[in-house]
């Protein structure tokens, strides 16, 4: 389930809930944009016992868009085999999608800041959403959320 923060005294989010355990998900909040090539992000990840934020993911204008990627996934609401894979260009959130015969889709989000660096860390929880409208939800509130334009 995904939802998107409407009072006006915060800053736009979007929120999702795994259908299975409601204390599982992920938020999309502090968006900003230094120009018109990106938008940075942050993104929260959060399970009992663990609670994991980076606080900038970039979004470049060239790379594959994860609007574009969700909107796919929503779009085959009727299922696929495999495991279907987005990533940014910094390689520090990856987003895996796998499709449950019952009609949902389970996404694990994964973040990694500074993969390459030693000592890194990682994170990653799965949230399960129903395969067609509430993947066409998700989709449309991350494009809202990460459109260029903003108020």
């Amino acid at each position: 389930m995904t939802s998107q923060d409407g009072r006006l005294d915060e800053k736009p989010r979007v929120a999702i809930r795994c259908q299975d355990n409601s204390s599982v998900g992920v938020t999309f909040c502090d968006r900003f944009s230094f120009d018109a090539d990106s938008v940075h992000y942050a993104v929260e990840l959060r399970a009992p016992g663990l609670t994991a934020r980076v606080n900038e993911v970039v979004a470049w204008i060239w790379d594959s868009d994860l609007t574009t990627f969700l909107e796919e996934l929503a779009a085959d609401y009727r299922g696929w085999d495999g495991e279907r894979t987005w990533q940014t260009n910094d390689r520090d959130l990856t987003v895996s999608a796998v499709f449950r015969s019952s009609g949902y889709v389970g996404l694990t989000w994964a973040l990694q800041p500074w993969p390459q660096a030693a000592g890194g860390w990682g994170a990653s929880v799965t949230t399960w959403l129903e395969a067609g409208e509430q993947m066409t939800s998700l989709a449309a509130d991350i494009r809202n959320l990460l459109a260029r334009e903003q108020p």
